[in-house]
């Protein structure tokens, strides 16, 4: 279905809708207000459909100015900013093309952060999702995008950055993704085989200190005897001696 189809069905569609509401008896100017709303509406979701196409080719273009210069020296940062653009354009479709996943694999291999590159490399080279040929029941947002790529392959002068791009990229990824993968999957196994291995700790005791484990029970202190106090009797009994042997 073109674009032109499609806007003629919603077209139709807001017709026949304001035709029953004239037949229910609603005013002529709620109608129309009803229509400016829909209109309005039917706008800014076109705007942002067009917006999200467009941002996928601006990917290309900003991940091809990294990746065909491999001499010159781009801050983290920059590389950083791309991969993020090129991971919202991933999680916002459904299925996004397999362009999308040799860029972003591309640009993380340029990082230096090899097992995300590999993951997406993999997928590109080794699963079925990984060629265009396997996308029969596409997502709105995949029709857009082809529909817009079919009109830059038409008409290149339109969009000549772009289409350098794209033309730069599909090279590398029929010339280097297989390379890139087995060289991304070789430095993490080199990483991983890197890491030193730290034995655990072994337990020893705190010579004089207050935790001293020797094996034994440590000696109880004694236990003091108690003093019992005389009873009162006693105590007046010998005060009355006391006073006879004086007297």
């Amino acid at each position: 279905m073109t674009k032109g189809q499609e806007t003629a069905q919603r077209l139709i569609a807001v017709l026949v809708i304001m035709a029953m509401l004239a037949v229910m008896g609603i005013p002529l100017t709620v109608i129309l207000f009803f229509a400016t709303v829909v209109y309005f509406v039917w706008r800014a979701v076109q705007r942002s459909e067009q917006q999200d196409v467009k941002n996928i080719f601006d990917f290309y273009v900003s991940a091809n100015e990294i990746l065909r210069d491999e001499e010159k020296r781009w801050y983290g940062f920059e590389v950083n900013r791309v991969i993020a653009e090129g991971e919202r354009v991933l999680h916002m479709m459904a299925d996004p093309p397999p362009l999308v996943y040799f860029t972003l694999g591309a640009l993380y291999h340029r990082a230096g952060e090899h097992e995300a590159a590999a993951e997406h490399l993999a997928y590109l080279v080794e699963e079925d999702g990984g060629d265009e040929g396997s996308r029969t029941q596409p997502s709105p947002e995949l029709r857009r995008y082809v529909d817009v790529l079919r009109r830059i392959e038409r008409e290149p002068n339109e969009a000549p950055q772009t289409t350098a791009a794209m033309r730069n990229l599909e090279r590398a990824r029929r010339t280097r993704a297989a390379a890139m993968l087995e060289d991304s999957r070789a430095r993490v196994a080199l990483a991983r085989q890197q890491q030193p291995v730290i034995p655990p700790a072994a337990h020893r005791p705190e010579e004089g200190g207050l935790h001293t484990l020797t094996g034994r029970r440590p000696l109880a202190p004694p236990t003091p005897t108690p003093v019992v106090p005389q009873p009162i009797a006693e105590v007046l009994r010998d005060l009355y001696d006391e006073e006879k042997k004086t007297a």
